[in-house]
């Protein structure tokens, strides 16, 4: 795995990388080669800090679908992040983000794509991408490619199937170098903050800011496992209710 991406505020993880390698295989690829790419995984993987990332690198249009979205309400934030005037008719608005995407040459990214499959309306970027033969990145949960499948004539025209990744120490490493400028934290400690967060890049931050904030009103400027001691680390389960 590559972790060789960074900028001033984005930690390399894998998944920032894994996410731009799979958006630049759509965008390289041959003409007769389909062009739409599934990056997907459990939630907390850090698929959107990845998204967000790849979408400046790649000046990529970059759009976060909502569960409450209609196919216009898609449609109309697409145009809202082309800084298009919508027309009247989700025809004529499909066409309008169709022919700005052949225009600009720019790829698009829309993110939480479950939203859109859950109701049923993930032809429209079938007909967006037929009609520009863009580069498409679709970043959603788990369990997006099962979902995908009952739609046959989109999921063929699915170039890669990108897993995210589960964070690693080299992970937890890179986002200690970017988050914890205060107070070092032991590599003891960071290992076992990677084994209480079961993979997810939104635990592993969480348990960095927790230590870090109790090193420091424990006026301490590093910290290690041994010091940590029994205290608790945020694992993502609900502290069982004492009843005394």
């Amino acid at each position: 795995m590559s972790h060789s991406i960074v900028n001033s505020s984005t930690a390399p993880i894998q998944n920032v990388a894994l996410c731009l390698s799979a958006l630049k295989r759509s965008m390289g690829r041959s003409h007769h080669l389909p062009g739409l790419v599934c990056f997907y995984g459990p939630s907390g993987y850090g698929k959107s800090f990845g998204a967000a990332y790849v979408a400046d690198h790649c000046r990529a249009h970059y759009v976060e679908a909502k569960s409450s979205w209609t196919k216009k309400a898609l449609l109309l934030a697409i145009l809202q992040e082309m800084r298009i005037s919508p027309a009247k008719t989700l025809y004529e608005m499909t066409d309008q983000v169709a022919e700005q995407l052949v225009h600009s040459q720019r790829p698009l990214i829309i993110d939480e794509v479950d939203h859109i499959a859950d109701k049923g309306y993930i032809e429209i970027l079938r007909d967006i991408y037929e009609g520009s033969n863009a580069a498409l990145l679709l970043i959603g949960e788990e369990h997006l490619p099962a979902k995908l499948r009952k739609w046959e004539r989109f999921h063929g025209r699915v170039l890669d199937w990108v897993p995210a990744q589960p964070a690693d120490i080299k992970d937890a490493q890179a986002l200690r170098q970017l988050y914890c400028g205060e107070v070092k934290i032991g590599d003891d400690l960071l290992a076992r903050i990677v084994e209480v967060s079961r993979g997810s890049v939104r635990r592993v931050c969480v348990n960095l800011e927790r230590v870090q904030s109790e090193a420091m009103l424990d006026g301490r400027d590093s910290i290690d496992l041994n010091v940590w001691g029994k205290r608790e680390l945020f694992t993502g389960e609900a502290p069982v209710r004492r009843i005394v």
